[in-house]
């Protein structure tokens, strides 16, 4: 070695140690224990010396009343975030941050602290002073002059120059262009490797890369703009910009986007006409590609579960939903699609082949392919073979046929469930046809209604009034005397049939009182059906650009006529936040119909037993829902009610997934001097009560005991009774074999999210079999339900609830206030 390197070495040490405690003192001057910033709109901020980057409160994009703590680019017009501190939890305005003498701490503005920087003290002295530098990282020093502290080794999506990332940092993706929520996608190192994964949204754990970037173990991203890669040699490897040299007049940064895209960014530090940034290099090429690339598939793909993915330029993609689908979140376009229609039991026979067959459609569509999730193939088919076997199995939602042009007019068909994972389209890539199983009314052209339907009738008096008019005097005279008295005579008599009608129903509500002609314009001649039921079939409608379900009620014997009457004066007068609201009625001759508010998202059924599981947090919000309609029903309104009929199928949801309980058709009122009730059997298999087989009066505890069986569908996502599980085919038994075996994590096997809180699980566990208890005394109210839902009662540890099938506990002690 020289000895001019040797001189080098100890006075670039030396420079280096000047420049730290520069940088020191200017943090020093910026920002010292006891300062503070307020999330309000005075916008005080700690600025770099250069003016370059800022540290401070900013309004949340999507939540304009919240705040982030955050750095940004303060020179350029659209202040760039490249970091922030709680992207996940944005605080309300009077929160605070504060350098304490433990660090940086944000509070909330009752004092609660919300985050701090974990800043290390052992040995360090405490807390000094902290600095925004004007490379854009935060560095809090001690009173040792060490940084203990800095942004830069605790990125949020992105990397600025001057910054490294190691084996022990990650960068991870906002979940969307306007919110900074943690995302699904994340840039990290491996033992050996830089890579770009997907997570799953309930556990945070990576799925297997969709991208192996380059080899190596240390990013460097220098103050020239060049992201640079260390080798397990020691070496440095140029990752990025390619072919190319970054300008000196610019600022730089690299994120990692929330469509799973890393970028290397530009923009000029003196031009800001153009507000963007300009992107020299990314990765993935084509992320849409990138993951069908893999196998197995990694998770639901860069577009979410049944969409399309379609690249455009700079690897990014566009996501769309193909016909017969829409978005589950009309805000991010990347959470995927779900069906507009999803098979149901009563579409199958009992060897799984379609039912009405003629009810269904294809929609096709060229270029594209869903790679996964095909169940069978077929080889040497057309495409009227390929349709028609999709057609007749219910299990089938999507057919698509690979290039039959090229092979003699034959070629391979894939029959696919749902959920569609990985979709993409590419003219130039994709040599695929899709046929996507649809409702027939899915498709069909809507006829917009006759906006005034008394409009032509009254043009035709118009014109009538107007010829009269047009004659003698006399004549007028004596035509429009006879219309007067046609007219009286008319209303007379309608007036008369209205109160006719309504002493006929004997209806003493508000609600509005419909003619069969307006429902049945409302709903197109009923055209569009939603369901069906017991005591009739409800259909899709329009009134006064309100969507609204129309249920049709059958009249297949006497008892209709007081049910009808029985659910439109009582549920007139029940108003809570989870029931279904009634807007009004018809009582017009034979017909009988109720118009309800239309729920958004279909029926708990749909939801907790469809494709897609629903998430633990929605799961617990509906069980409590329902415990407190139910407890609204038994004790808080007029007339107490018994449902009669709890399960999935009459659990509604609205838009924001809120429970709403339904379908009051077979509900039997309480008067107040009577408790009790003695009538046939009423209810579903497998959510019915033992007492209504025993000849017993029947209470409100026959909702509890629904109730019980319903909270366990909701547990384990599985239906009461599956007779195909032989041993657990009772979801009742087989829940309290586990409870009692202290098994409980079986109930819940593959759902992460649950076993993650299996306190909660055996809680819940315990609720459901109180409620499920054979003898009705021992089911606790549902307002005692609804408390230890919500935590505000203990559960004790139940009895066996079967009185005939296993050996029952003492209960002779029990608390009758819990019953």
């Amino acid at each position: 070695m020289s000895s001019l390197a040797v001189v080098r070495n100890p006075l670039l040490i030396l420079l280096t140690s000047f420049f730290l405690l520069a940088a020191a003192q200017q943090g020093l001057r910026n920002v010292s224990v006891g300062d503070f910033l307020n999330a309000d709109d005075r916008n005080d901020t700690w600025k770099s010396p250069s003016g370059d980057f800022e540290l401070g409160f900013r309004r949340a994009p999507d939540q304009q009343d919240r705040f982030l703590l955050a750095i940004w680019f303060a020179n350029i017009p659209n202040k760039t975030i490249v970091w922030s501190a709680n992207g996940d939890n944005p605080v309300e305005m009077g929160s605070r941050v504060e350098l304490s003498s433990n660090g940086l701490v944000l509070a909330a503005p009752s004092g609660k602290e919300l985050w701090w920087s974990n800043s290390t003290q052992d040995g360090t002295g405490g807390v000094s002073h902290a600095a925004m530098l004007d490379t854009g990282n935060f560095v809090i020093t001690s009173r040792n002059s060490n940084n203990i502290w800095e942004s830069f080794q605790n990125p949020t999506d992105t990397i600025l120059p001057g910054q490294e990332l190691g084996l022990d940092s990650i960068l991870s993706s906002a979940i969307s262009g306007t919110s900074y929520k943690k995302g699904r996608f994340q840039l990290r190192f491996t033992s050996e490797a830089l890579v770009l994964n997907q997570i799953d949204a309930v556990t945070g754990k990576p799925f297997k890369f969709y991208l192996n970037i380059t080899d190596g173990s240390r990013l460097i991203f220098n103050e020239s703009g060049y992201i640079l890669i260390q080798k397990s040699s020691g070496s440095f490897v140029p990752l990025a910009p390619e072919n190319t040299v970054p300008k000196q007049d610019s600022y730089y940064r690299a994120t990692l986007g929330f469509d799973g895209v890393f970028t290397l960014y530009s923009h000029s530090r003196t031009s800001y006409g153009d507000a963007t940034w300009a992107s020299w290099w990314y990765r993935p090429k084509d992320i849409c590609s990138s993951f069908v690339s893999q196998d197995p598939p990694l998770g639901s793909g860069p577009c979410g579960y049944n969409s399309i993915c379609q690249p455009v330029q700079d690897g990014r993609a566009t996501c769309s939903c193909p016909r017969g689908f829409s978005v589950l979140d009309g805000k991010n376009p990347l959470f995927g699609c779900k069906p507009n229609y999803q098979s149901k039991p009563e579409d199958c026979n009992e060897e799984g082949s379609t039912i009405a067959e003629d009810r269904f459609v294809f929609n096709t569509m060229q270029f594209a392919d869903w790679p996964f999730s095909d169940y069978e193939l077929l080889e040497h088919v057309n495409e009227t073979e390929c349709t028609r076997t999709c057609l007749i199995d219910c299990n089938c939602a999507v057919a698509i046929l690979q290039a039959p042009e090229l092979n003699n007019g034959t070629g391979r068909c894939w029959k696919k469930k749902l959920p569609l994972s990985n979709g993409r389209f590419n003219q130039d890539q994709i040599d695929r046809k899709v046929f996507i199983k649809v409702l027939k009314s899915d498709e069909s052209p809507v006829t917009p209604p006759n906006p005034n339907p008394g409009e032509k009738k009254q043009n035709q008096v118009v014109l009538i009034l107007s010829v009269l008019l047009g004659t003698s005097a006399f004549f007028n005279i004596s035509t429009l005397a006879a219309i007067s008295l046609f007219l009286f005579c008319f209303y007379q008599r309608k007036l008369k049939d209205l109160n006719r009608i309504h002493r006929k129903g004997e209806i003493e509500t508000n609600l509005r009182c419909f003619t069969y002609k307006e429902l049945e314009d409302a709903t197109k001649g009923f055209k569009e059906e939603l369901g069906k039921g017991a005591f009739g079939t409800v259909y899709k409608g329009e009134l006064s650009k309100n969507s609204v379900a129309v249920k049709k009620l059958e009249k297949f014997f006497q008892e209709g006529e007081k049910e009808f009457r029985t659910e439109v004066n009582v549920i007139g007068h029940t108003h809570h936040r989870n029931l279904v609201r009634l807007f009004g009625y018809c009582d017009e001759d034979e017909n009988r119909l109720l118009v309800y508010e239309l729920m958004q998202n279909g029926s708990l059924a749909s939801f907790l037993f469809g494709v897609l599981r629903p998430s633990w947090k929605q799961r617990l919000q509906i069980a409590s829902g329902i415990a407190r309609g139910l407890t609204y029903l038994h004790e808080e309104c007029s007339t107490q009610i018994i449902h009669c009929d709890i399960k999935p199928q009459n659990i509604l949801l609205d838009d924001s997934f809120i429970a709403k309980i339904s379908d009051f058709g077979m509900a039997k009122l309480l008067f107040n001097n009577k408790s009790h009730t003695l009538t046939g059997i009423r209810g579903t298999k497998g959510y019915v009560a033992p007492e209504w087989f025993r000849n017993t009066p029947v209470t409100v505890k026959v909702d509890v005991y629904s109730f019980g069986v319903l909270l366990l569908e909701i547990i384990c996502c599985r239906r009461c009774v599956e007779l195909e599980m032989e041993e657990a085919a009772i979801l009742t038994e087989w829940a309290y074999d586990c409870y009692s075996g202290g098994n409980l994590g079986k109930l819940v096997e593959n759902d992460e999210e649950a076993r993650n809180d299996m306190g909660r699980v055996e809680m819940l566990v315990k609720v459901a079999m109180w409620c499920v208890q054979d003898e009705p005394s021992q089911r606790p109210k549902m307002r005692t339900v609804t408390m230890m839902l919500e935590g505000a009662l203990l559960v004790p540890a139940p009895p066996s609830p079967f009185l005939y099938s296993f050996k029952r506990q003492d209960s002779s002690n029990t608390n009758s206030d819990f019953l």
